[in-house]
């Protein structure tokens, strides 16, 4: 079938991806979030942008609406590997901060803004709507300020991220209510309506956690990413169509049944499936966001939204900062947080548009709030990098302690033989270690037993990105692949400079090629087992244990320095005798 390139769904597509894959980088290049950078394309691609001047109307969406199907799978599918990110572990470990801290800061950040909305005039469905939207804040930027600096196991990066995890848990219930509360305003029963969208979240919650993890066990034995890839989509969609039958936003029954999968073994695995994705799809729901808004109709009564963005971030903050005093936190620590955490973030304008779509808000106010959250998301990098300096000049910050280093842990690729012993001896000395390994079936085995090992195929790099190796203490390299050890290495070397690399090489050459790539070490298996061999035989013949140690440990030092030195340079005499 001819594809008919008039068509004003094949121009709104081009405009689309044309925008991501051009503008976007721009606005990366200038160092702007690409959030505002997609609303901003929303704003001038929409009926109230470019289309409105005369010649400009092929820059326009001819039918923005046609991007809510896409828009809403986008939303879902962030919330999904926000679940996913949602370790289950990590919320039981910090239950204190996440429980107490985060819903305190949601309840006084929520009511401040409540309050003053209220005394607006605004209806009470409409302020707590928009209250509990612009109560929460980015983690994305939150996360990527606090790591970036080093902090994130300081004492305000722990508390940030104890209010960040209850944040993300409460999503959920705030879009369980809006759903509900469209279903009353339909004329229908709340409370029934509640019913069923827990029972639906019930069902999702049980499928997910029983019956998924077979169909991702298969899909991983055929080793063929698109099927995983596909997989990880009938869940995701099978998961939003359900909660949408039920009434409620498809992004809870995501959200939902990411939560369900972040303790599963093919978690990691999934994030590199859907990251390609995660970003496109976000960015069609923000152009969506981004077209509805009349920048023109603001600009001619601005104060509202400017007035707006003032009294968030100074209610956010100042509550946040109050808050974190009254818990005996330092002043630096508190200024910091209450600065990162002041702006509302994208999962507010998800809230908003979910708000919108069930028509509980509308009209001058909804364009008002999305305004003030686009807005205030701007300044979240800018008052994020505030705060970290208003700490930073804080005399209290010499007192603080060093960083927790219990989680970092030693990486292993490759959980084979040498893999498996590599790990006993890291035990052996208290050494954290996580592995990952390609067999789905021996994987489910091993967790079973207890061992920290989890399912990812190394050939994809989205894998090491979701590996956050930035926090490893080390990786070791131990698959039988030499083209892709070789891969791997100058992967990890590249976007890791200062990481701690030991690779298994299959001989001296071999050892060499790794070398060059930028491994810290790399173990020649035909040189060990020499050293091995001529070890055994010296004991055996009655030269004392202490000397023929001694020499060994030598022989390899001289080993290592001439094949460091020699990179991957041609077959050496020493070497081939050693392997005769």
């Amino acid at each position: 079938m001819a594809l008919n390139l008039d068509s004003s769904a094949f121009k709104d597509m081009v405009l689309v991806l044309g925008a991501t894959g051009l503008v976007i980088p721009a606005f990366a290049a200038l160092r702007i979030s690409p959030v505002i950078g997609f609303i901003l394309i929303g704003v001038a691609a929409g009926p109230f942008g470019l289309g409105q001047f005369p010649g400009l109307d092929w820059l326009a969406l001819s039918n923005p609406e046609s991007l809510g199907a896409p828009a809403e799978l986008g939303v879902a599918l962030l919330l999904f590997a926000l679940g996913l990110e949602l370790n289950l572990d990590r919320i039981r470990t910090m239950r204190n901060v996440i429980f107490g801290l985060g819903s305190q800061q949601m309840l006084l950040c929520g009511g401040l803004i409540a309050a003053v909305l209220y005394v607006a005039g605004l209806p009470p469905v409409a302020v707590a709507a928009i209250a509990g939207a612009l109560a929460l804040s980015s983690t994305a930027v939150g996360l990527q300020l606090l790591s970036a600096s080093g902090r994130i196991n300081s004492q305000a990066g722990r508390k940030a991220l104890g209010v960040l995890l209850f944040q993300d848990l409460a999503i959920a219930p705030m879009l369980l209510l809006i759903g509900a509360g469209a279903a009353s305003d339909a004329g229908g029963n709340f409370g029934r309506s509640l019913a069923i969208g827990v029972g639906a979240l019930i069902g999702i919650a049980l499928f997910a956690r029983h019956i998924v993890p077979p169909l991702f066990l298969q899909a991983a034995r055929t080793r063929r990413s698109e099927l995983f890839l596909a997989a990880a989509l009938v869940v995701l969609i099978g998961s939003a169509a359900t909660a949408a039958v039920a009434g409620l936003s498809p992004a809870v029954g995501a959200l939902t049944a990411g939560l369900m999968l972040s303790t599963s073994d093919y978690r990691r695995q999934i994030e590199a499936a859907i990251q390609p994705f995660e970003g496109l799809l976000l960015g069609v729901f923000l152009i969506w966001v981004g077209s509805g808004l009349d920048l023109g109709a603001i600009a001619e009564n601005p104060w509202p939204v400017l007035g707006g963005t003032v009294a968030v971030i100074l209610l956010k903050g100042g509550a946040i900062y109050g808050l974190l005093r009254v818990r005996q936190a330092r002043r630096g620590v508190a200024g910091h947080v209450a600065l990162l955490l002041a702006s509302p973030s994208e999962t507010s304008l998800i809230v908003l548009g979910a708000a919108v779509s069930a028509r509980l808000i509308g009209g001058v106010e909804a364009q008002y709030a999305l305004a003030v959250a686009s807005l205030t998301l701007a300044l979240a990098p800018l008052l994020g990098l505030a705060g970290a300096q208003l700490e930073a000049q804080s005399n209290e910050d010499l007192q603080e302690p060093a960083p927790e280093t219990a989680d970092q842990q030693t990486v292993i690729i490759g959980y084979g033989r040498v893999g498996r012993l590599v790990a006993q001896m890291l035990d052996m000395h208290g050494q954290p270690w996580l592995a990952v390994d390609s067999d789905p079936d021996e994987v489910q085995r091993l967790r079973r037993g207890g061992k920290r090992v989890i399912y990812g195929d190394a050939r994809r790099p989205e894998l090491l990105d979701r590996l956050k190796l930035d926090h490893a203490r080390a990786v070791v390299l131990t698959i039988d692949d030499m083209r892709m050890l070789d891969l791997l290495v100058r992967r990890i070397r590249a976007s890791h400079p200062d990481l701690c690399i030991v690779v298994r090489a299959r001989d001296a050459e071999h050892a060499g090629t790794l070398y060059g790539a930028g491994a810290t070490d790399a173990v020649p298996e035909t040189v060990e087992s020499s050293l091995q061999l001529a070890e055994v035989v010296l004991v055996d013949l009655g030269v004392a244990m202490g000397p023929v140690i001694a020499s060994v440990h030598e022989k390899r030092e001289e080993l290592r320095t001439q094949i460091k030195g020699s990179g991957a340079s041609p077959k050496r005499p020493p070497l081939r005798t050693l392997r005769r």
